[in-house]
């Protein structure tokens, strides 16, 4: 009896208006009275919710949608069925993954007694066990030394009875072991299967939305066609607005969460920096919020952002820019639930975002969002030519020459499509869009990890393993090189910063020549970099013309 309101209700997915919306709501009331048999069906139709939230027709259908929602958890039929559907982000349903360490450790401090060693799912408990003697204290060794209560026994009596014992040990190494680095080597080193039990205030795909943002109600048909990128690019976001620390911290736990309840991890929002957190919206209710990463996390060079995409307050996918040279790198997910709609006129914003941030005019994208790498996914959906009809080329030059044999088939032939293999030929080379004039020190062009060959092979040379020297020496030769230098006012990333840039920048060739106030500049691009916003030290990056070659030229010029 439910196949036909659930398949019509799917039908009515990109369908919107005054008409299509009384229909939606009493599918909708009939739905919800509805008591599911099957876990794939009880699963459509709160997708169909979830996307409603996301595109509301009218306010009488989000306020339908949003009442069955807060209502999901507490459905007879899910509970019935909830074995059957974890890892599928549905409140009231348990999540199952190997979580990595800052992820996990947000997650033992805010639900201590709901994650759990998966311990049927555990494939080696060796390395567990090993780290038991660091999570005693002292006063616990007598007994540890005389009695072999096994692990998960020993897990069990030291943990309390209002502790998971994932929570235990996620939240003890952490405590004894300072360095946040050592910690997550540890940590992930042991690679375990845990489970978070659902719980009231846990995460959830259901309950998932930014709060206070407004909402744009569709009247009308979504924007499917192929975006033009660059009338894209001459239309800035509407606002970028900084977030307080403290909202910055909601827009970390709803980042987490979006991840968490797709058995996901992506390091710049497990790292995030809740003082580097903006809102760009792009209006009609699509907004973006931004991510920067903490200061100890960032990369040497590329600034690296993460971004949740937001459709009306709900998270519909995210973006990961990597940002230096006036280029970007762009890697781009839609969440399943949410593709075959606007993913196009999306995808144009975010440029447009990229660009009012970065200053940016080329972009790059790298082969796993083409089908390489691996990603079956976009393989079987043809992402190449997606991207290509945005206007992407490769310019490795047997890609090219692939490229051109394959459009003039289609030229001849209109049916034709690429064969598997020259799909997965193509995905094994970038592609890249340039605003102006095509360029070559554009990321993924540009071999920057041979600037850090260059650094080793200075530090090997002048120190040998005498790094904490070595780090020292290069900070003083630095300030005295440059006339500027770590001062009273900088805070401890900026100091950080500054002492990692210090043996590149004494590696730069001509900058004894440069001008005092080009020394002067390059110090602040070295402090900034450690600052508040990591989007600044890209900008004074692309700034300084000498600093871009020198760069440039020692990247070249180094070899592997």
């Amino acid at each position: 009896m439910t196949a036909a309101p659930l398949t019509r209700i799917e039908k009515l997915r990109f369908t919107f208006g005054p008409e299509a919306a009384r229909e939606k709501r009493r599918l909708f009331a009939a739905l919800g009275r509805t008591r599911f048999t099957t876990a794939r069906d009880l699963s459509r139709f709160h997708e169909a919710l979830v996307y409603t939230r996301a595109y509301p027709d009218d306010e009488a259908t989000l306020a339908l949608a949003e009442r069955l929602l807060r209502g999901f958890a507490k459905r007879a039929d899910l509970t019935a069925l909830r074995g059957k559907l974890e890892d599928s982000g549905i409140a009231g349903t348990d999540t199952r993954f190997r979580f990595f360490a800052s992820t996990a450790l947000r997650l033992a401090t805010r639900f201590p007694e709901r994650l759990t060693y998966d311990w049927a799912r555990m494939d080696d408990t060796s390395r567990l066990e090993e780290l038991l003697p660091l999570l005693a204290a002292h006063g616990e060794t007598p007994g540890m030394d005389e009695y072999d209560l096994g692990l998960r026994g020993w897990l069990d009596r030291m943990r309390g009875p209002k502790t998971g014992d994932a929570a235990f040990v996620t939240t003890r190494l952490a405590a004894r072991v300072r360095d946040p680095q050592l910690f997550e080597k540890l940590h992930d080193g042991v690679d375990a299967a845990m489970t978070l039990a659902w719980g009231p205030g846990g995460p959830s795909r259901t309950n998932a939305r930014w709060p206070g943002a407004s909402v744009t109600f569709q009247r009308g048909p979504l924007r499917k066609g192929r975006p033009d990128l660059r009338e894209e690019l001459m239309r800035p976001p509407v606002a970028i607005t900084p977030l307080s620390r403290r909202d910055g911290e909601r827009v970390l736990a709803m980042c987490m969460e979006a991840m968490v309840t797709r058995s996901r991890d992506l390091d710049v929002f497990a790292y995030g920096d809740p003082s580097d957190v903006r809102m760009v919206d792009c209006g009609d209710g699509l907004q973006f919020a931004c991510v920067g990463a903490l200061p100890s996390r960032r990369l040497l060079l590329e600034s690296v952002y993460g971004m949740l995409t937001l459709k009306n307050g709900v998270p519909t996918g995210y973006v990961l820019t990597s940002a230096l040279f006036g280029s970007a790198e762009i890697a781009y997910n839609v969440f399943e639930t949410y593709r075959g709609g606007e993913a196009g006129a999306v995808y144009g914003r975010v440029l447009a975002m990229t660009k009012a941030l970065f200053g940016v005019d080329s972009f790059t994208v790298y082969p796993y969002q083409l089908g390489g790498a691996g990603n079956e996914e976009g393989l079987a959906s043809g992402a190449w030519w997606v991207y290509r009809k945005l206007g992407f080329a490769p310019r490795d030059r047997a890609a090219r020459a692939l490229v051109r044999r394959e459009e003039a088939r289609m030229a001849k032939h209109p049916e034709h499509r690429s064969s598997r293999a020259t799909l997965m030929t193509l995905g094994e080379s970038n592609v890249y869009w340039h605003e102006g004039a095509k360029r070559d020190d554009v990321i993924g062009l540009l071999p920057l990890a041979n600037v850090g060959l260059a650094v080793t092979d200075l530090l090997a040379k002048r120190f040998g393993g005498e790094g904490e020297r070595g780090a020292a020496a290069c900070v003083r030769e630095a300030a005295k090189l440059l006339g500027a230098g770590p001062a009273s006012g900088w805070s401890a990333g900026e100091r950080q910063s500054f002492e990692r840039w210090a043996p590149l920048a004494l590696l730069l060739s001509g900058v004894s020549r440069w001008s005092a106030a080009e020394k002067r500049a390059l110090a602040h691009v070295m402090r900034a970099k450690g600052g508040v916003r990591e989007t600044d030290f890209v900008r004074a990056f692309d700034g300084h013309a000498k600093l871009r070659a020198a760069v440039a030229r020692l990247a070249e010029a180094t070899k592997a």
